[in-house]
């Protein structure tokens, strides 16, 4: 779990316009029965826009010669991680994607 975390904290670090020491985060210990259990039940407590509309934030890098996939959502949204400026551009640009966060946001309030 530590080193999950600290890839997240990594990939923050590397972008432009994000600053790690904004960022929080609490978590559970728990058998890995349980781990899908959690997560179902966080995203459809919390929905988070990361899972309904912003993909890619945990992503990795695809590997040397795999680059064909597009940038995530995430990464064009926050600039910065090297690999990701190897991928072939996302189908949407950052306009497009935070006038659907706006949606998404405005959906959630009704």
């Amino acid at each position: 779990m530590y080193s999950r975390l600290a890839e997240h904290a990594d990939s923050i670090r590397q972008v432009k316009n994000l600053d790690v020491a904004d960022f929080l985060c609490r978590y559970l210990v728990v058998d890995d029965i349980w781990i899908p259990l959690g997560e179902s039940l966080l995203i459809q407590t919390f929905s988070p826009v990361w899972n309904h509309v912003i993909d890619g934030f945990g992503n990795h890098d695809p590997g040397k010669g795999r680059h064909q996939g597009r940038m995530p959502s995430w990464d064009v949204l926050h600039p910065g991680r090297p690999w990701a400026g190897k991928l072939q551009p996302n189908k949407r640009a950052a306009d497009e994607l935070l006038a659907a966060i706006a949606e998404f946001f405005t959906a959630q309030q009704k």
